[in-house]
């Protein structure tokens, strides 16, 4: 249901977020129903990353112990521990995908990639049980081939294209597309391959995180023309792009400080004004009415997560009424900072 005033959204969908661990997860993990979703497709970069069905078992239990009211689809890290045998067994258990990152391009990805050749039998395996493959599409910066965190998306992208092509039947997300690359990339590619893009990525240009560390995140935020192309897939209604937050919350002391020897944290905070801020953006350039396409249905048909009837009663409402948004979000000592502390949004929960 829609008007001017009030939009229904049937169970949104959030297909990449970051819950932490510890104390930091207990304040950020309700935040993904405060930000108005039902579904958290839950990345594994913890300390240790997540690479086996136990463990991963072991933190969805731990989730459904802060929130029980959501459903968190859990990935595996890509690793050298994981096998063919691992994933068949992880598929069995219910765990959806297998996130790629390369070597130290991001949060707690040291134990990063190099080489994808290494893990075609690990692909093999994931395209036979259907499980999903998620792509940080980003390669290392590296002076000799003129590579940095402009160019590094664009630069990962013909590894995509290979991969699909070896593997026309796996499903693979490329994460959080930065670029008009990326975005005609992925649309020059079968049905098998979908797309992320993030509410802060629709916002942001470079001149957004030069010299503001709270809108600083891997990957950056790159030209206009750039976020005019997600803006432009959005407005079209592609189904093969839909919301990943990418919602990476750090301890404000970690966003807001760096030394001569280290940067600051890399990450923007989303949660718990998702839904709100992403009608917000899409309104701004011309997409409202494609809001629930991008916010659920699009990312659930991809994933075979499909709204059922019950699901749909769960549907959530926005009403067009400007609301501030908080500036810090606590839990006895741990603390967060929103993206778009204190300023206005034109849409609120009901």
């Amino acid at each position: 249901m829609s008007s001017d005033e009030v939009i229904r959204i049937a169970s949104p969908a959030d297909f990449h977020v970051h819950l932490r661990q510890g104390r930091l997860s207990a304040l950020v993990t309700p935040h993904v129903r405060k930000g108005g979703f039902t579904l958290a497709y839950v990345m594994p970069n913890l300390k240790p990353p997540i690479t086996s069905t136990e463990q991963a078992l072991a933190y969805k239990g731990d989730l459904e112990a802060l929130d029980p009211d959501v459903e968190y689809l859990m990935t595996l890290y890509l690793s050298p521990e994981l096998t063919p045998d691992e994933i068949r067994k992880a598929s069995r258990a219910g765990i959806v995908g297998v996130k790629s990152y390369p070597r130290g391009v991001t949060t707690n990805s040291d134990g990063g990639i190099e080489s994808y050749e290494p893990y075609y039998p690990v692909f093999e395996a994931m395209q036979e049980v259907g499980m999903v493959l998620n792509l940080h599409g980003e390669i290392p910066s590296n002076p000799a081939t003129n590579t940095c965190v402009l160019n590094a998306e664009p630069q990962f992208l013909p590894h995509l294209v290979s991969l699909h092509v070896r593997f026309p039947r796996l499903r693979i997300v490329l994460e959080h597309a930065t670029t008009r690359a990326a975005v005609e990339t992925v649309k020059s590619l079968g049905d098998t391959v979908g797309c992320t893009i993030t509410a802060h990525h629709l916002s942001l240009t470079v001149d957004d995180w030069a010299g503001q560390s709270f809108h600083f995140c891997k990957p950056v935020a790159k030209y206009p023309d750039d976020r005019e192309a997600l803006q432009e897939v959005i407005r079209e209604g592609h189904p093969r792009f839909f919301l990943g937050s990418d919602s990476a919350p750090h301890p404000p002391a970690a966003k807001a400080t760096a030394t001569p020897t280290d940067a600051c944290a890399a990450g923007v905070y989303t949660s718990p004004i998702l839904l709100p801020l992403t009608a917000h953006l899409l309104e701004s350039f011309g997409a409202l009415d494609k809001l629930e396409g991008f916010v659920s249905t699009f990312g659930r048909k991809f994933y075979g997560k499909e709204v059922t009837g019950t699901e749909s009663q769960a549907s959530v409402t926005l009403r067009k009424k400007k609301t501030t948004v908080d500036k810090v979000w606590a839990l006895e000592t741990e603390e967060v900072v929103s993206f778009w502390a204190g300023k206005e949004l034109n849409w609120s929960l009901e």
